[in-house]
């Protein structure tokens, strides 16, 4: 059922987190055994499917989509998947629903409108249990970020990625490595 989704989704062009990327997410998750999980875009629900098998028990993912469409997709497989219980789909835009939550979260995985990467870190620290993490992905950006690319079609999206770096990466608080699998990985761990 997952390669079906994972199939579906690549054959219509849909982003989902790519297979590398899930390889180095999973040293970090089976680890960690988080209780709470908050992901940024859900698209069709394939990487929260992922997860689902890294949570303690009693854990539960809140992901955000705000394509309806989407959103559809997304409750029909975590349904035919049997993870309703695990996996809580919020429908709308995170830059507005974001701000409404008070959930505390081990791991926060942002995979969602890439100029807005600086609002969703924000957000995200706020609602971050010490020793959490936060994956962004994406965060290379074809390789436009580390790179002059200035065109005017990503260049609000490129500068907020490079924002979005220099912030993680300079924050006392965290300790933060970007790597270069998929489309670019950024793990930033919180200090106790």
């Amino acid at each position: 059922m997952l390669y079906r989704i994972k199939k579906k989704a690549l054959d219509e062009h849909i982003p989902i987190i790519m297979d590398d990327t899930l390889d180095v997410m999973h040293k970090y998750l089976v680890k960690m055994k988080p209780k709470r999980i908050l992901e940024i875009g859900t698209a069709v629900g394939y990487s929260a499917i992922c997860f689902s098998k890294y949570l303690d028990n009693g854990g539960i993912i809140d992901t955000i989509e705000r394509d309806e469409e989407r959103v559809k997709e997304a409750r029909d497989n975590v349904k035919n998947m049997n993870l309703e219980n695990k996996i809580n789909i919020i429908q709308g835009d995170a830059v507005e629903i974001l701000p409404t939550m008070n959930e505390k979260y081990d791991v926060v995985f942002i995979d969602a409108a890439k100029g807005k990467y600086p609002f969703f870190l924000s957000q995200s620290l706020r609602m971050l249990n010490d020793n959490g993490i936060i994956f962004a992905d994406n965060i290379l950006y074809k390789g436009y970020v580390m790179s002059d690319y200035n065109k005017h079609k990503q260049r609000t999206a490129v500068r907020n990625l490079r924002e979005y770096i220099k912030e993680v990466c300079e924050d006392p608080n965290l300790e933060t490595q970007i790597l270069e699998v998929g489309d670019g990985l950024s793990i930033s761990k919180k200090k106790c």
